[in-house]
């Protein structure tokens, strides 16, 4: 294993983290909470140390799969573990296993929250908080990459590692290229949704905070009640972005390229604008009663579609009081998630049309043994490697899931609760039903249970096998 090529990234990730960790201090001096020393003292720390160690550049920079899983998890262990720090230090979150999993559940996007009351953090917090959320959402190896020059033909391996999806690809021949555009999209729709916020009457603190949950997918919100008392306009602007981080980034690039045949053979984007639309119109059916205008029941039913299927996590309603049907439609859809390449969580949609055209090509065979059909998405037929891997990611998915949920069943809460709890942080989600449902947060579960569900933020945020990898005793064996 390339020890040293494992060392130099980590110090450059720790670097990148320290440097980021400052846009809160500024935030600090600007409203004078005197929260900012904190961050100032643990990015001088990352700053220091990372500088220190990116001056040995290793002479061998190649990267293999083995090293790529192992570094990337790594990464986000250290990422979430100094960057829970400052909330310790500073005693806004007493507890280090509390701030480890707010930390984490930051940086994977997921929202899941201990805290009960947020409008009482600082706003350094509050920034840094979200701020986490925008920098998970893309991922800090995609944005390593984006900016350092590293030689060696094999750093895709980082980019498969940390990037959403069953295969990753290059939108242009150089891999630091593809991830610079994936970025600069990235940043522009976050800016984009700043501003139609801004219009919406939110001040600027405010808007770039939201505008980072719902770019990240994160979740985290500045008021107790998420959005459920801000106006139908600002809903709809979250609503919309939500869904929009939830398709592939590169249907954008297809489009800003104009190269529309592209664009519209993407078969992922298109099953995922069906199911949303579908289930915005059973959800909305099913709460109608509930709600004495239909604008406002419209609204809310594409809000909580688009915030679970994006797997966001915002809440503009408490869903667990809706009925048993539109309940079931927002828990597939927890399941399911957004699409590959997105900054969503979830299985993925291509992934389970992947597995449902497999169940179809096996029925058919049955019926017509001598038929010869493939697997085909965007029109190409998906590789034996690719149908493989899909298989496997489902079936280790589905031993994590069981497993997670027998040890957070030891904290004896009700059935639903440990259920969707897990659902909720392995999926990246935030909010699950019963007792860490919308208007509730995961602070009165035991320390074990809390460090089982940071691993399964972590695993899903990582599409599994770089925690898994960590886990495995032959890593460690020379």
């Amino acid at each position: 294993m390339n020890i040293s090529m494992i060392r130099y990234i980590l110090c450059q990730v720790m670097r990148i983290e320290g440097a980021l960790m400052l846009l809160p201090s500024l935030i600090s001096i600007i409203y004078g909470d005197g929260e900012g020393m904190y961050y100032g003292i643990v990015a001088g720390v990352l700053i220091i140390s990372g500088f220190v160690g990116c001056r040995f550049v290793p002479k061998d920079q190649n990267i293999n799969v083995k090293e790529g899983y192992t570094v990337t998890g790594l990464s986000w262990l250290v990422m979430s573990a100094f960057g829970c720090l400052p909330f310790w230090l500073s005693g806004e979150i007493p507890s280090f296993t509390d701030a480890f999993f707010e930390t984490a559940s930051g940086f994977t996007t997921t929202g899941a929250s201990i805290l009960s009351e947020v409008e009482s953090l600082s706003h350094t917090a509050l920034f840094w908080r979200s701020f986490t959320h925008w920098i998970g959402g893309m991922g800090v190896l995609v944005f390593l990459l984006a900016l350092i020059p590293m030689s060696g033909g094999s750093n895709i391996n980082l980019m498969k590692a940390e990037s959403p999806g069953p295969s990753v690809g290059k939108l242009v021949p150089k891999i630091r290229h593809s991830a610079l555009i994936l970025y600069v999209i990235y940043m522009v729709m976050t800016l984009l949704e700043t501003v139609f916020l801004l219009f919406g009457g939110l001040n600027l603190f405010d808007a770039f905070c939201l505008a980072f949950g719902t770019a990240g997918t994160g979740g985290f919100a500045v008021k107790n009640d998420s959005f459920m008392s801000y106006s139908l306009y600002i809903r709809w602007v979250a609503g919309i972005f939500m869904f929009l981080f939830g398709v592939n980034f590169n249907a954008y690039y297809f489009l800003i390229m104009r190269q529309f045949k592209k664009l519209f053979s993407m078969e992922e984007v298109r099953t995922f604008f069906f199911i949303v639309a579908v289930s915005t119109g059973i959800v909305f059916w099913q709460i109608l009663p509930l709600y004495e205008s239909g604008i406002t029941a419209m609204t809310d039913a594409f809000f909580q579609v688009s915030s679970v299927v994006s797997t966001t996590g915002f809440g503009s309603a408490d869903f667990d009081m809706w009925p048993t049907t539109a309940k079931f439609v927002l828990c597939f859809l927890m399941f399911m998630g957004a699409c590959a390449g997105s900054t969503g969580g979830g299985i993925k949609v291509s992934r389970l049309m992947i597995l449902w055209k497999s169940v179809v090509r096996e029925v058919k065979s049955y019926i017509h043994p001598k038929i010869v059909k493939k697997v085909t998405l965007d029109g190409k037929s998906v590789d034996a490697d690719v149908l493989k891997s899909t298989h496997v990611f489902l079936a280790t998915y589905a031993g994590i899931f069981l497993l997670s949920m027998l040890f957070v069943s030891l904290n004896n809460s009700d059935m639903t609760t440990t259920f969707t709890a897990v659902l909720a942080c392995l999926n990246n989600i935030g909010p699950g039903l019963s007792k860490v449902g919308a208007t509730c947060n995961y602070g009165f579960l035991s320390c074990f249970s809390k460090w089982v569900l940071i691993v399964d933020m972590l695993a899903g945020r990582l599409e599994l096998y770089p925690i898994i990898v960590l886990f495995a005793p032959s890593l460690y064996k020379k």
